[in-house]
């Protein structure tokens, strides 16, 4: 006849760290729409954002005022398109084209709970019935739609503002030989 004793080391017990507390990325649930750097869309200058920098379609964003503590510029996103879509919204269509976005926007005060996407104006889609639309007017209006933050970045000086989307993406995820942003 055998006995066995079992500690808490034993079968079943939790690792050491699995206490440790967990630093969970924010998420946000917004409605997200578009827009294009042209002057019924922006303000006097379109090619300058509320931050400073250059109005960069491939990677920047504009949010909300009443978001401007969760997203201060300078803010890193990554977008998670809504569960489903009704006929206002087109976010699997342009979803190719977004990527992470840089918040070095604002939108008007008239908005709340909202993150806006800067598309390039030449970014046309050719529809079904021959017509050309605009990717800002593609994606239109998505309720239910997800922002993470996954980094920041410093825009006190606007040139640090990432030039494409793969020098956005290496900055995110280490790739470029530096440290992942968190």
């Amino acid at each position: 006849m055998a006995f066995f004793l079992l500690s808490g080391a034993g079968l079943g017990a939790a690792p050491a760290y699995a206490n440790a507390p967990m630093t969970v990325a924010p998420s946000y649930a917004v409605t997200l729409t578009a827009y294009n750097a042209v002057p019924g869309q922006t303000d006097s200058d379109p090619l300058v954002t509320a931050s400073g920098a250059f109005s960069n379609p491939e990677v920047v964003a504009a949010r909300s005022h009443d978001l401007a503590d969760e997203l201060p510029f300078g803010t890193i996103i990554e977008i998670i398109g809504p569960s489903s879509e009704d006929g206002s919204c087109g976010y699997n269509i342009v979803a190719p084209i977004i990527g992470y976005r840089v918040i070095a926007d604002t939108m008007n005060m008239r908005y709340t709970d909202r993150v806006d996407i800067l598309f390039p104006t030449k970014a046309n889609y050719i529809m079904n019935d021959g017509s050309t639309k605009n990717a800002a007017t593609i994606l239109g209006i998505c309720k239910g739609v997800y922002i993470r933050v996954v980094g920041h970045i410093d825009l006190t000086h606007p040139n640090r503002l990432p030039k494409t989307q793969d020098e956005l993406a290496a900055l995110v995820t280490g790739t470029d030989n530096s440290v992942a942003l968190k």
